[in-house]
């Protein structure tokens, strides 16, 4: 066991927590939990201001070892700073301060070298408005929530820049017909209208993307399960295909038998074959072929899974980009788009509660195989 583990057993079978329910007495030890296994890091101070205990992951977030903390005023083993540069103890002053004030909310401070922390503090009294018997600390890493900030401000940038484009267009057309009808052929209007047409069309594209991130962030995609013939629908796509002008030769589509009865929900199965097929038809080369074939069951005891797998014969994604592919904004060289396409693809997979991979296909491009359970619904078992 940890020196701040030690510590941390001997300072809270001394502590009662006078102000807990009966219910909740006791200290950590009591509840057979090492605060070495909480995932914030704990750092606790005596009535003297001494540090007692100095769990694992305060000395993470810290850089600082438990031996060098325990013993040490909390001020020196904790020299943090508010944003301004200003002493947090000094300024707050625990033991000498107010005594209604039963702690400090989380706020970020600063540790030396300027690496930023969450830190929220509880104080602990003898009594309500008596002497403070333990300061409790609480640290947090702020790089998660960085990473989570960082995202939504490149999504942001991303709508911004993606939705400016359009509606300049839409914006630009519009008023030029307005201004001028008269002046313009029937074949004038006809073409800026379809150009309006197009651009409005993509930004309800855009506008559905980010309420499916929405959904998927908040685990509230809903799927509305019914058969689905999941061959078919790779035929109807590819049929769509044929008819926008590219070449029948160019699909190979197969379906390896018997396929398992799936239940899963249409719209958004078509999703995801609709973006695999795009990807591989805009950024592939050669032949893209499609098979469909029954797979064995992700979990024991269930009927097998239905896979799909998309191959092409371009250039492939580069093996240093194959752990990026399914992030938000991830795009490859020359690909255009908001990136936020497959990052959709593998929350809907996941929620329908199967997989999807990215790998090399045989010839030398890209290939993504994704696998659906059946996902019967529990009336007709």
């Amino acid at each position: 066991m940890s020196v701040g583990t030690s510590g941390a057993k001997s300072a809270l079978r001394a502590h009662d927590v006078r102000s807990a329910p009966a219910s909740r007495h006791g200290d950590l030890t009591e509840l057979g939990l090492d605060p070495d296994e909480l995932p914030d890091g704990l750092v606790i101070a005596d009535e003297r201001g001494r540090v007692i205990c100095f769990n694992a992951a305060a000395a993470r977030i810290t850089a600082t070892s438990a031996a060098d903390a325990l013993g040490r005023h909390l001020e020196w083993a904790l020299p943090l700073e508010d944003l301004e540069g200003r002493r947090w103890w000094q300024l707050t002053d625990p033991y000498g301060g107010l005594t209604i004030r039963v702690g400090q909310p989380e706020r970020n401070l600063l540790l030396p070298g300027g690496r930023e922390v969450l830190v929220s503090a509880r104080y602990v009294r003898v009594r309500p408005t008596g002497p403070i018997r333990r300061v409790v600390v609480s640290l947090r890493d702020t790089e998660a929530r960085r990473r989570t900030e960082r995202s939504h401000a490149e999504l942001i940038a991303t709508v911004a820049h993606e939705l400016r484009s359009p509606l300049t267009s839409v914006k630009g057309f519009t008023a030029t017909l307005l201004a001028k009808w008269e002046r313009f052929t029937d074949d004038q209007k006809k073409l800026m209208l379809e150009t309006v047409d197009a651009d409005a069309n993509r930004v309800t594209r855009l506008i559905a993307e980010l309420l499916d991130i929405s959904r998927i962030d908040s685990g509230r995609l809903e799927l509305r399960r019914q058969p689905v013939d999941i061959g078919a629908a790779v035929g109807r796509h590819i049929q769509a295909y044929v008819a926008s002008g590219q070449s029948a030769d160019r699909f190979l589509l197969r379906i390896g038998q018997p396929l398992p009865d799936l239940w899963a929900d249409p719209d958004k199965v078509d999703q995801v074959l609709s973006n695999l097929l795009e990807n591989a038809v805009r950024h592939g080369e050669g032949t893209v072929t499609i098979d469909v074939e029954p797979a064995p069951s992700l979990r024991e005891g269930e009927d097998a899974c239905t896979s799909v797998t998309v191959s092409d014969e371009g250039p492939g994604i580069p093996e240093e980009s194959m752990n990026r592919v399914f992030t938000r904004f991830w795009r490859g060289s020359k690909r255009g788009g908001t990136g936020l396409g497959l990052y959709i693809v593998k929350g809907i997979v996941e929620a329908h509660g199967g997989t999807i991979t990215v790998g090399r296909a045989p010839e030398g491009g890209a290939q993504f195989r994704f696998t659906l359970p059946v996902g019967t619904p529990a009336y007709l078992q």
